[in-house]
C-alpha cells in the first residue's frame, strides 16, 4: 500500500505539497496510476501551469502521490501502485480518485495535496479521509498539463486537513486568493436519503452554524445527472481509448471494463451536452434564493477494504450519487468532515456555490468548522 509513486525532495521553507500524479512536474514522469502510461512516461518537460503560484510561494512539493488508474474510479484502489492508507480508517477504502493526495494531508505527510475532480475525485477521498477538498469552478484553474479524464468535466482543487489549509491551497493556485469577507447566511438543503446518522449529521452541523436552512426542490437534478454520465463515458473514451487498442495489458480489469463500455455513449454525446447547458442555466437560478447549497458528500461511510461490493458498479454509484451535479454544472464544491452524534467516524458536508464562488464556500465552512469543534 503506497501514498506515493515519487518522492521528492522536501527542502525548503515553504508549505508542503504533495500533488496527484496526473499533474506534470518538470523532471518527474506522470504515471497516471497507470502501468501502460508509466511504463513509457518521460520526465515532463516542464511543470503544469496550476503549479506556477505554489513555485512562486517555495512550497515543498513533497512527491507525486497515488490515484485510482486513470483517475476513472472513486474507490482509491490501484491495481499497479497499491491502495493508499486511510489515515482516519485503516480498514477503510480511502475514496478516489484522488486517493493519495487525501491520505497524505490527513497523515500530515503534506500541508496541501493537488487533486482532480471529473465526477467527486477531490471531494469523495476527502470524506472517507476525514479531511476537506474543494472541487473548483470549471475553468478557473487551468487543467493544460493535467492528464485529462473529462474534458468539459476536469477540475483541479486543493486537498487539506481544515479550512485554513484549503485557503491556503488556493491561494497556492491562484496567487491573491482571500476568502470572503462574510460567510452565507442563507443555505438550500438538498433532499437526500442516506444513511441516516449521515444525514442527521449534515442537518446538525448546519443548525449549529446559525444558518438559515431552507428545503429546495431541484427538478433539474435528475436531467443533469442522466448527462453526466453520457459525458463521463465519452469523454474517458476520447481521453484513454487509445491506451485500450495499444497496451491493453497495461491496464487494470476495471478500467478495461470502462473502456469497453465507453462506445455506446459517444453517439449521446452532443445531446448531453446541450441538454446539460440548458438544464445548468434553469438550476443556476436557485441562487436567487439560497447562497449556497447543502448534502452529504457521500450517502455511505467508508466502505471496508474487504467489503465483497468494492469494485463492483453498485459501490461505485454510491460513493458518486452526490458529487457529479457539480461537475456537469461547473460550479464550485467543498466537502468538509462534521462530526456524528454517536462519536465515530464523521460524515462529510457539501457545499455547492454559484459559479466562481470558492471566495464564499471557504468562508462558509470555516463557520461550519468553528461550530462544530
Amino acid at each position: 500500500m503506497s501514498t506515493f509513486i515519487t518522492r521528492m525532495d522536501i527542502s525548503g521553507q515553504g508549505p508542503r505539497l504533495a500533488v496527484k500524479d496526473l499533474i506534470d512536474v518538470a523532471g518527474i514522469p506522470t504515471t497516471a496510476g497507470c502501468r501502460a502510461v508509466a511504463d513509457t512516461a518521460e520526465p515532463a518537460a516542464s511543470d503544469a501551469p496550476c503549479l506556477a503560484g505554489a513555485r512562486a510561494a517555495d512550497a515543498r512539493i513533497v512527491g507525486k502521490v497515488n490515484l485510482n488508474e486513470l483517475a476513472m474510479t472513486p474507490t482509491g484502489v490501484n491495481p499497479w501502485f497499491g491502495t493508499p492508507v486511510n489515515p482516519l480508517a485503516p480498514d477503510r477504502l480511502p475514496g478516489g480518485s484522488s486517493s493519495g493526495s487525501a491520505a497524505a494531508v490527513g497523515a500530515d505527510e503534506a500541508d496541501v495535496a493537488y487533486g482532480t475532480d471529473t465526477g467527486g475525485s477531490v471531494r469523495i477521498p476527502a470524506a472517507c479521509c476525514g479531511v476537506a477538498g474543494l472541487k473548483t469552478t470549471f475553468g478557473r484553474i487551468s487543467v493544460e498539463g493535467v492528464w485529462p479524464l473529462g474534458k468539459s468535466l476536469d477540475s483541479v482543487g486543493p486537498l487539506a486537513r481544515d479550512l485554513a489549509g484549503i485557503e491556503l491551497g488556493m491561494r497556492l493556485l491562484e496567487p491573491g486568493f482571500v476568502a470572503a469577507d462574510g460567510a452565507a447566511t442563507t443555505i438550500g438543503r438538498i433532499p437526500t436519503l442516506g444513511d441516516p446518522v449521515i444525514e442527521a449529521a449534515i442537518n446538525e452541523a448546519l443548525r449549529a452554524a446559525g444558518f438559515e436552512v431552507v428545503v429546495v426542490e431541484l427538478p433539474e437534478l435528475d436531467g443533469l445527472n442522466d448527462a453526466f454520465v453520457s459525458m463521463y463515458f465519452a469523454e474517458l473514451w476520447e481521453a484513454d481509448h487509445e491506451l485500450l487498442e495499444t497496451r491493453p495489458e497495461g491496464l487494470g480489469a476495471e478500467v478495461t471494463e470502462l473502456l469497453t463500455v465507453a462506445p455506446a455513449f459517444v453517439p449521446l454525446v452532443d445531446e448531453a451536452r446541450a441538454a446539460a447547458a440548458e438544464l445548468t442555466q434553469a438550476f443556476v437560478s436557485v441562487f436567487n434564493r439560497v447562497e449556497l447549497l447543502a448534502l452529504p458528500t457521500l450517502p455511505i461511510f467508508a466502505p471496508r477494504l474487504d467489503d465483497p461490493a468494492v469494485g463492483t458498479s453498485e459501490l461505485t454509484l454510491d460513493l458518486a450519487r452526490h458529487t457529479p451535479l457539480a461537475n456537469v454544472t461547473g460550479l464550485p464544491a467543498l466537502a468538509m468532515p462534521v462530526p456524528t452524534a454517536a462519536g465515530g467516524l464523521p460524515a462529510s458536508l457539501q457545499l455547492i456555490g454559484p459559479h466562481r464562488g470558492e471566495e464564499l464556500l471557504v468562508a462558509t465552512g470555516a463557520v461550519v468548522e468553528a461550530a462544530v469543534a
